[in-house]
């Protein structure tokens, strides 16, 4: 499911890159329908690409959204909260010059278990990113 769209690019092992089969403006609200449906606040829906507009600059079209389920993310805060540095999760929608849409996000389970020492079951809710994630773009 991982999709390298620049081999030159760098990034972590952790970024899951996902190609949309949808439009930009698409992909957006397809994202934030399923997030609605399964109960993911989205904290916030930042336009990227409009801020540089406002620099003077361009930037194709990239918006970062993040996302959360209190529920989820609050017990792995209570734990360590120095993990709420990697919560919200975070994704981010981006246009290449092919016109094809994709979606990055950081699977932060892994993170949060060797880095912060979060017991594996606090952070079991967050599995479930990627499937509804891809759900949205399928």
């Amino acid at each position: 499911m991982t999709a390298r769209t620049d081999a030159a690019a760098a990034f972590p092992s952790s970024v899951v890159t996902l190609q949309s089969k949808y439009a930009f403006e698409t992909t957006i609200s397809r994202l934030k329908a399923a997030l609605a449906a399964h109960g993911v606040t989205l904290f916030a829906d930042i336009d990227q690409s409009a801020a540089a507009a406002r620099a003077g600059m361009s930037l194709r079209p990239t918006r970062l959204l993040l996302v959360g389920n209190p529920k989820a993310g609050t017990p792995v805060m209570e734990a360590n909260p120095h993990a709420a540095l990697e919560l919200p999760l975070r994704a981010v929608v981006w246009e290449d010059p092919g016109s094809r849409v994709w979606v990055d996000y950081q699977d932060v389970t892994s993170t949060l278990e060797q880095n912060y020492k979060v017991d594996a079951n606090l952070i079991a809710p967050l599995t479930q990113v990627p499937t509804l994630l891809s759900g949205a773009l399928a």
